[in-house]
């Protein structure tokens, strides 16, 4: 099997834990790591392709990131997953980081790609793969990840497929979310894990059961993300 071939499920998943006594270290320490791979990747003379995840803590994160000191014309703005909700719908992850953080910078809007979920999954999901393969990159700088009670990420959720094989799709129209509502958009595992740095942002009781399974080695989503870097998870204590 040649490197091309090779699944995120075939590379073993390398993990770095990190703990932090409280929610608010935890968004400073990630506020910083993507202060500092936005300059690494603009130094270099290349775009900062950065994928977000919704949820309370990112959203704490990217509140931060209104005062970070960077070249804003050089951020490119991606989402691991959207709710089939209206265009500015509160639910939606895009409204989330748009309220927090996006209106309050000058990243050029050509370069803030949301996903089209209002309309519908299937078709929002092949929009996004299109404009995924117009910008002509491989991997993104940054992924920004959450981990749900079941051990879902993005909206890959346990018993649905995630996109783990080397012919899956970038995107996954998700039609059975067990959460609501029911139909979603989310990037494949395997586009997910096509990623120089891959950040888990993971705080709350809620995550305490999830987090012991992922770290017993149980087959939860969230493994299913296996960028040949490694990832970060970032957790409270």
């Amino acid at each position: 099997m040649s490197a091309n071939d090779e699944t995120s499920q075939d590379r073993a998943q390398y993990v770095r834990w990190h703990e932090f006594a409280n929610a608010s270290i935890l968004q400073q320490d990630a506020y910083q790591r993507i202060v500092d791979a936005a300059h690494l990747a603009i130094t270099a003379g290349r775009i900062f392709n950065i994928v977000l995840a919704g949820g309370s803590t990112p959203g704490s994160v990217y509140t931060l990131l209104r005062n970070a000191d960077t070249d804003w014309s050089r951020w490119q703005i991606w989402f691991g997953d959207e709710r089939c909700l209206p265009l500015g719908a509160s639910e939606r992850n895009s409204t989330m980081a748009y309220d927090t953080w996006l209106a309050h910078v000058p990243i050029p809007s050509s370069q803030v790609s949301i996903i089209p979920a209002e309309l519908g999954a299937v078709e929002a999901a092949a929009s996004y793969a299109k404009r995924l393969h117009e910008k002509q990159f491989i991997d993104f700088d940054l992924v920004l990840l959450g981990l749900g009670e079941d051990g879902h990420t993005a909206s890959l959720f346990p018993g649905n497929d995630l996109g783990i094989a080397a012919n899956s799709p970038d995107t996954i129209a998700v039609l059975n979310s067990p959460k609501t509502p029911a139909y979603r958009v989310s990037l494949s595992a395997r586009r997910l894990s096509m990623a120089c740095n891959v950040l888990f942002l993971v705080d709350g009781e809620s995550k305490r059961d999830a987090l012991m399974h992922w770290r017993a080695g149980d087959d939860i989503p969230a493994r299913a993300i296996r960028p040949n870097h490694g990832i970060d998870v970032l957790m409270t204590k």
